[in-house]
């Protein structure tokens, strides 16, 4: 298993396959970068394609700190690892957390991304301020995970399985779209006590650090070619108008429903490869 270390010390696990430009794909919680697994090999007929595990996340390094979880900190990682791979340029695909790491890693560091995609997402910021009864009963891990360490951790560590799987099945309709080698893997990930408590900080972040950093943004778009997917049956597809929640993040932006739910790359990923492989050709 390829690892690449940053200046900080903070060691990620990725992947590379295929040929061509490339394309930097970043998952969400409670996964690992197994989520592209039938995504990666269909993208890489075409492009470089690196998969990595968010730091926290599968074979990645487990920071100590809540700071340390950051969405800024997240991306500084990643744009390291494609510097270190010789990419000063790459498309940026993320969902879910990884989708959030990916909008924020466009506005620090604009100059290096030549197209983005964000998946089955809102904007943070909006999610927080602009909170309805409907997304906070259904997201209501947000605010569990982010309660003091250690209560979340305690609890879910009784029964890590049971508590994953409910996210699973619970945004996603049912786990028999997911793939069990895919599932394995997250579950491997999942079981690690260091991750559920890292997983945990990851949401005391979004809510203590990246609420402020996005607040500071609010005026700013990400000017590259942008493509936001959702999930048609999911829970933001049902909450919001998903695109309408980008307009004024994204200067050029096309969006698009996907059948299913939030996990749809998991479940559906033929759809997902098609999705992605028309919005990368044209821009690449």
């Amino acid at each position: 298993m390829p690892e690449f270390t940053t200046k900080d010390g903070i060691t990620i696990a990725y992947d590379v396959s295929g040929d061509g430009p490339p394309v930097l794909l970043l998952h969400g919680f409670p996964q690992t970068r197994m989520m592209w697994h039938a995504i990666a090999p269909a993208l890489a007929q075409n492009f470089t394609v690196v998969t990595a595990d968010l730091r926290g996340y599968g074979a990645s390094t487990k920071p100590p700190r809540m700071e340390d979880m950051s969405f800024r900190h997240m991306a500084a990682d990643q744009r390291a690892l494609m510097a270190y791979l010789g990419f000063d340029r790459f498309h940026l695909v993320g969902h879910d957390r990884g989708g959030r790491t990916a909008h924020r890693m466009a506005l620090d560091n604009p100059e290096a991304i030549l197209s983005l995609t964000v998946m089955d997402i809102v904007p943070t910021h909006h999610l927080l301020d602009q909170l309805s009864q409907q997304v906070a009963k259904a997201y209501y891990h947000w605010f569990f995970l982010a309660q003091a360490e250690p209560l979340p951790e305690t609890m879910i560590g009784h029964d890590p399985d049971a508590f994953f799987e409910s996210c699973l099945a619970g945004w996603g309709g049912g786990m028999g779209g997911f793939d069990p080698d895919a599932l394995d893997a997250y579950r491997t990930s999942w079981r690690d006590p260091d991750c559920i408590r890292t997983m945990c900080n990851d949401y005391r972040a979004a809510i203590d650090v990246d609420f402020d950093l996005d607040a500071a943004d609010l005026g700013r778009t990400v000017d590259c070619p942008a493509l936001v997917l959702y999930g048609a049956d999911g829970i933001m597809g049902r909450a919001y108008d998903v695109p309408a929640t980008w307009r004024d993040r994204l200067a050029h932006m096309q969006a698009k429903g996907l059948p299913g739910g939030h996990f749809f790359p998991d479940t559906h990923p033929a759809e997902t490869v098609q999705a992605l492989k028309d919005f990368l050709t044209a821009h690449s």
